[in-house]
This record gives C-alpha cells, sequence and structure tokens, in this order.
C-alpha cells in the first residue's frame, strides 16, 4: 500500500498527465465547440456542443453533405466584439478551453455543411427550385423548414483544393453565396477546413451523430 506523501506527489504527476493527454486528443484528434447562432438549424441548435472528428480530415477527403467546421477564410464574420468580463475570467476560462474541459466558444472558427468539393459546379436553382451539382437536382431535407434552397440565384464551379459550403437555415447563413466577392470568392481552402462535425454531445435530449447529406454524396464528380 503507498506510502500517503507519496501518493501526494504522485497527484501532480497525474494531473499534468491528464492535461498532457487533453491537450494532445485535442490537437490531433477531436475538438470541442459551442454552437453560437441559428445558422445550422435544426441539424444544430444554439448552444448544443459538438464534437469535431479532426483525426478523419487527415486521412480522407472531406466530402459533399459532410458537416465541416472550419477557420474564417476571409474576414466572413468581421470583427470579433471584444469580451467585456473580468479579465482573469476571461483567462480562466481560456485556459480551459485549451485542454479541452470546456468548448471553444468558436469566435473564430464557423461550421456549415459541405455543398461542393473541388471540380464541382453548383446552380441555384433549377425548374422546381432544387439545387443542381453537376447537372443532378438534389433533395435536401436537412434545410430548415420553410427555407427555399437558396433566395439568392448563383452558378459557381469548386477549384481544385476548395469546397463550397451552405448553412441548413439558408434564410440565416451568410455562407459561401454571401462572399462571393471577397478573394476566395466564395470558397473555403481546404486547408482551413479544422475537421468533420460528427456528434453532438450535449445537451442530453439533443445527443445524436450528425446526418450527411445522401443526395450529395451520391453525385458524380464533375470532370470537365
Amino acid at each position: 500500500m503507498p506510502k500517503k506523501g507519496s501518493l501526494l506527489r504522485e497527484i501532480p504527476i497525474i494531473i499534468v498527465a491528464a492535461l498532457v493527454v487533453s491537450v494532445l486528443v485535442k490537437t490531433f484528434f477531436i475538438h470541442f465547440f459551442f454552437i453560437p447562432s441559428g445558422s445550422m438549424e435544426n441539424t444544430l441548435q444554439i448552444g448544443d456542443r459538438i464534437a469535431v472528428n479532426k483525426l478523419a480530415s487527415y486521412f480522407s477527403e472531406i466530402k459533399r453533405g459532410e458537416v465541416v467546421v472550419f477557420r474564417d477564410p476571409a474576414n466572413w464574420l468581421g470583427q470579433v466584439p471584444a469580451s467585456t468580463g473580468p479579465k482573469a475570467l476571461e483567462k480562466i476560462k481560456s485556459g480551459l478551453v485549451t485542454v479541452g474541459v470546456l468548448p471553444d466558444p468558436a469566435k473564430q472558427y464557423l461550421i456549415k455543411r459541405v455543398v461542393g468539393v473541388g471540380g464541382d459546379h453548383i446552380v441555384c436553382c433549377d425548374k422546381k427550385g432544387f439545387l443542381q451539382v453537376n447537372g443532378v437536382s438534389v433533395t435536401e431535407p436537412y434545410i430548415y423548414t420553410g427555407n427555399k434552397p437558396s433566395d439568392s440565384n448563383f452558378d459557381v464551379t469548386v477549384p481544385k483544393g476548395d469546397i463550397w459550403v451552405m448553412g441548413d437555415h439558408r434564410g440565416a447563413s451568410a455562407d459561401s453565396r454571401f462572399h462571393t466577392s471577397d478573394a476566395n470568392k466564395g470558397m473555403v481552402p481546404l486547408s482551413n477546413v479544422v475537421g468533420r462535425a460528427t456528434f453532438v454531445v450535449w445537451p442530453f435530449n439533443h445527443i445524436k451523430f450528425l446526418n450527411v447529406g445522401h443526395d450529395l454524396s451520391k453525385v458524380a464528380l464533375n470532370l470537365k
């Protein structure tokens, strides 16, 4: 049986080891985020905590229909408001986010659904009001009830190494459609993608795996 003194000496080592493991998990495997807006309703609700699989994006290509988290590609979020809380409290919160105890408030990140990948030709909309990807009209059952696939028309071809993204709440999402005049023409470089959002971990009554747009995933790549 270990002596009391040796146990007390081991506790700081155990805590440090746990923190190191937590940071490594967050850096390379899973990142937790807090959803601050309604742009992905009803798939994601304001206040949901989600788990983002970072490892999968290292070994497989991002696909149409997947929900991804990415760093702001071209100042889509504008100026992030400065925190008004006590500095000491903000530093503590930042530290807890760093080690993965608290979810990231996502001040410099966005979450959207991948509608097009490199080589895709996306048009809105066909005669029935559906998006067309590479000439194929797609149904999108995840779109917020009452929304159209898009209130604005567009015709874009996604360059290799980029993705075109849209929020599920199309009427409340400032996504690729609204940034076609920026440096990336509304596209998101794959290098900005943090990972796939795979699971809602909180609150308890929202726990679920995130659905993939199956019509989008079945569309053949435009190789023209």
